[in-house]
């Protein structure tokens, strides 16, 4: 499948990524690990779809979990949009819970490592979601604030 938004963001941020993913290390700059995952240009567009602006808060994900899931009529896009969903959970989580943020694993897969030690593997959550909608978005957001 040829998704040109993804051709342009992995030749602009493949140095950031392999620096990141041989270590688990954001290197200098934690931010642009984090600017990363918060693209999410896919997820982004299909909810503009329905009027849901996405602003990096958990009211947004309420949002999200409330429309109708169109996108498991494509199942092309639909791992894409989960994905999305995932990483874009992650950085709500990351922006607003104090103590959390993002750490590769040394197979380089994002997931949220909060204060307390505990890490959310938030893409396969996002997959979940948006294959069968549970676990919803803004339920592992409370969690992850309650930790």
């Amino acid at each position: 499948m040829n998704i040109p938004f993804l051709d342009a963001w992995r030749k602009r941020n493949a140095d950031e990524r392999a620096r990141t993913a041989a270590g688990g290390e954001t290197g200098n700059d934690p931010e642009g690990l984090a600017d990363m995952f918060a693209e999410c240009e896919l997820l982004r567009a299909r909810v503009q779809e329905f009027g849901v602006r996405l602003d990096d808060t958990p009211r947004s994900l309420e949002a999200i979990d409330q429309l109708p899931p169109r996108w498991r009529d494509d199942p092309e896009e639909l791992p894409w949009l989960g994905n999305d969903a995932g990483l874009y959970l992650g950085t709500v989580i990351v922006r607003t819970v104090p103590g959390a943020s993002w750490y590769l694993t040394r197979g380089g897969h994002p997931v949220v490592r909060l204060a307390s030690g505990r890490e959310l593997h938030v893409v396969e959550a996002g997959l979940d979601w948006a294959m069968s909608g549970s676990p919803e978005l803004s339920q592992v957001y409370a969690e992850a604030a309650e930790s």
